[in-house]
């Protein structure tokens, strides 16, 4: 199976390379739920829908664009992800690591993650951005499973500093310096789909989490045992279940994300420079 895998890993970059003339990405970015404006402007920019790619399908989720955009922003060769698979969407959890792979197979050392979270705090509040310093895996899966090959990296990779340090801390200066509310955080993470329930909730927050989504951590143990630097950012689309009493809905999500895209736009292009 795990030659299979780095099978279509090689296919898939190969690929990629004919269609960019050969665009090597320095950075990789995510783009969760709602950002999908969130990209930079990038120069020379070639776009692909995920159902061309060969061993991907489209994406499910509503917000998620479905598209891979290459491109060069300030010095930099970027492939943005505009939209992701999800473990919810019954998507096998190792599937989540195949972008990863061919994003990283391409030249990508460094992998920007965004995505829409719940705050498990009243201070944290909606609109605010949280800087991830750590996470909680609670999706009861790992995407490392049952594809284990060197081409990959170790079976089992360290796990001491998931978020590269000087990343969160260029990410945090540039917020404060654009007067944008942030704060590091912890996420954790779930299988979803549904919202968590206000007893989950309040588990959560005594296992030391601050923020709860349904994304990312998959990526991140890929990312990990391929040696990439990774920054997540998130922000903060509603609290949590039993921290406010209002219903929670995916369709505000995407609305308060059409204004937050803005603001994490400026923080990625900051970044870039």
């Amino acid at each position: 199976m795990s030659k299979d895998f780095v099978d279509s890993v090689n296919a898939a970059a190969e690929w990629f390379a004919k269609k960019t003339g050969n665009l090597k990405p320095d950075v990789a970015l995510i783009t969760g739920s709602g950002l999908a404006n969130s990209m930079p402007g990038l120069e020379d920019a070639v776009t692909i829908e995920y159902k061309e790619v060969p061993g991907l399908p489209r994406t499910t989720v509503k917000g998620h664009k479905g598209e891979f955009v290459f491109g060069k922003f300030g010095g930099k060769k970027l492939a943005i992800m505009r939209g992701r698979f999800h473990y919810y969407e019954g998507r096998p959890m190792n599937f989540i690591a195949f972008p990863i792979r061919v994003l990283q197979r391409l030249g990508a050392g460094t992998l920007v993650l965004t995505s829409a979270v719940g705050s498990l705090k009243n201070e944290i509040e909606p609109g605010h951005i949280v800087i991830l310093k750590d996470h909680i895996n609670l999706m009861g899966s790992n995407p490392l499973i049952g594809n284990y090959d060197d081409a990959f990296g170790e079976m089992f990779p360290d796990m001491n500093e998931p978020y590269d340090h000087e990343l969160r801390n260029n990410a945090l200066k540039i917020c404060r310096k654009l007067n944008l509310p942030s704060v590091e955080g912890v996420y954790v993470a779930v299988s979803g789909p549904s919202y968590e329930t206000p007893a989950e909730v309040k588990a959560y927050k005594m296992l030391g989490g601050d923020v709860v989504g349904m994304s990312m951590v998959p990526e991140v143990i890929a990312a990990r045992q391929l040696k990439m630097k990774i920054l997540g950012i998130c922000w903060i689309s509603n609290f949590a279940s039993g921290i406010s009493k209002k219903a929670l809905s995916h369709a505000e999500v995407l609305e308060l994300g059409e204004n937050m895209s803005k603001n994490i736009k400026k923080l990625i292009e900051e970044l870039l420079k």
